[in-house]
């Protein structure tokens, strides 16, 4: 007796897909594995900030700039700069993908999206990394 799910499977998907061995979802799992990893690394990083805002409350410039000045601090507000803005980008993406349905819209919006968070980000990392090295 043959198997017959074999062929009917294989009919089904693309060349493309076949020889990628990808569904019609192509890279959904990466993705996913993308926002449960910025989900996690952002929790922890988001309680640091925030106990970090509250006790900079009524501090001046300079002891700010000092407190972001340290190795530890500056490296900790990167990792969040990433996260977040990797986070939010993966967050917005799925939102085009699932909405927007017109293929040439939606790849307009989604690299939109992908330069205005790195422009955020950058812009960000470079606010925290002239504070670390200038003060």
């Amino acid at each position: 007796m043959a198997d017959t799910k074999g062929p009917e499977i294989a009919i089904r998907r693309s060349m493309l897909g076949r020889a990628r061995g990808l569904g019609a979802a192509k890279s959904g799992t990466a993705h996913w594995w993308a926002m449960k990893a910025t989900s996690l690394a952002l929790i922890p990083l988001t309680l640091w900030m925030l106990g970090s805002m509250i006790g900079l409350q009524g501090a001046t410039r300079a002891q700010v700039a000092a407190w972001a000045g340290g190795p530890i601090t500056a490296t900790l507000l990167l990792a969040t700069i990433a996260a977040l803005f990797h986070h939010m980008y993966l967050g917005v993406q799925t939102v085009i993908e699932d909405y927007i349905h017109n293929e040439r819209p939606r790849i307009a919006w989604l690299m939109v999206t992908k330069g205005v968070a790195w422009l955020l980000g950058l812009a960000s990392a470079i606010s925290v990394l002239k504070l670390a090295f200038t003060g």
